[in-house]
Order: structure tokens, then C-alpha cells, then sequence
């Protein structure tokens, strides 16, 4: 796999860190495909691979104004989606030694491929979950329970409505208050396209 630098300046560098959402969407289109395709060919599931390409750029976001350099960008993307993909395998249920040996070949290769490819930055990218169980706890009380219930408990709306003694019509309506003010919330810190990709999580 080749790696590519992406074409930025200095001026579009400095934009993008001190917060221009422009700036962060054009390195979001540019590179999100590769990071995909690089998580991609050592998981081989496509739509993990998404996920993680995903939470590599909104914690680029989050930690933008650590990176020191252009390249730094690239640099920062791929060694969080190496750290993803790493996780991923090393969770994956493994059923013989033959799967196990093939783990640890494909950590080399992850391994491998980005030690070759780029100089590392020490960054600290743990703020995201504290920033949606923020927002999540900031809700009001009654439309937090069923949000809770509903997205993390995985009760059914039906479900939620017999055991708060409320009717499905007012569960549904809660859900969509607490969608609607997370989504709000969360556009304080991050710009709207990842506000768009936090709230696939959620919803």
C-alpha cells in the first residue's frame, strides 16, 4: 500500500488548526478513503474499517492543535487507525492456532507498514467519550433515562414505556429531545460533519 502525503500548505495548515471547519472537512475528503482502505486489508471488515477511520479523524479534531506539522496530519491518522486495527484483532474471538498465528502476522504487517511509512507524534486522544457522556449527562432527567435505556440498555421503546409507566408516543418523543439537544451540544466541540458521524454511534 502507498502512502501518500496530502497536498496542504502552510496557510491551510494554520486554519485547520486554530479550528476552521473548511479546512477540516477538505483533510476529511481527501484522506478518509485511504484510512479506510488501510484499516481494511489487515481486518478485512469493511464496515469496521469505516468506524475506525472514523474515530481516527474526529480525535484529529479533537487533538489538532497538538500536531506540529503538515505531515503530522497523515501521521496522526494512520497511527490511530493502526492502534484501532491492532485493538480490533487483538480482541477478535480467535477459534485455533492457525488464526492465532495469522493475528500476529497481520500485527506485523500494521506493524510494519506504518513504522516504514512515517515519523510518530506522542498524542493523547481520550476526550471523546468524556465529551459524549458530558452531553449525554447534561440532558434533562427524564429524556436522559430513556436515552440511556434506549441506546445503551437496548430496550425497546415498548419496552421502556411499561417500565417508566409513560406511553410510546412520550418515549419517542424523548429520544428525539435528546437527539436534538445532543446534536446541538456536541457542534460546541466538533464540526458538523463529525457531529454527523458521533450521532451514527448514538442513534
Amino acid at each position: 500500500m502507498i502512502i501518500t502525503q496530502p497536498d496542504f500548505g502552510e496557510f491551510f495548515f494554520h486554519r485547520f488548526k486554530s479550528g476552521d471547519e473548511l479546512a477540516f472537512e477538505r483533510i476529511f475528503k481527501s484522506g478518509y478513503r485511504q484510512i479506510v482502505g488501510f484499516c481494511d486489508q489487515f481486518i478485512n471488515d469493511h464496515d469496521k474499517a469505516q468506524s475506525l477511520a472514523q474515530e481516527a479523524f474526529i480525535n484529529l479534531w479533537l487533538n489538532r492543535e497538538k500536531v506540529e506539522t503538515v505531515n503530522g496530519i497523515k501521521s496522526f491518522l494512520f497511527t490511530y487507525a493502526r492502534s484501532g486495527c491492532l485493538n480490533y484483532l487483538r480482541h477478535k474471538k480467535v477459534a485455533n492456532k492457525y488464526q492465532d498465528k495469522l493475528l500476529n502476522t497481520k500485527e506485523a504487517d500494521i506493524n510494519r507498514e506504518v513504522l516504514e511509512s512515517f515519523d510518530f507524534h506522542s498524542i493523547e486522544v481520550t476526550e471523546l467519550e468524556e465529551i459524549i457522556q458530558r452531553s449525554i449527562n447534561e440532558l434533562p432527567d427524564k429524556c436522559r433515562e430513556v436515552f440511556v435505556m434506549s441506546r445503551f440498555g437496548n430496550k425497546r421503546n415498548k419496552e421502556i414505556a411499561e417500565e417508566l409507566g409513560i406511553t410510546e408516543k412520550a418515549v419517542e418523543a424523548n429520544i428525539t429531545r435528546a437527539i436534538k439537544t445532543l446534536k446541538s451540544s456536541l457542534s460546541d466541540y466538533f464540526p458538523m460533519l463529525l457531529v454527523q458521524l458521533i450521532m451514527q454511534y448514538l442513534t
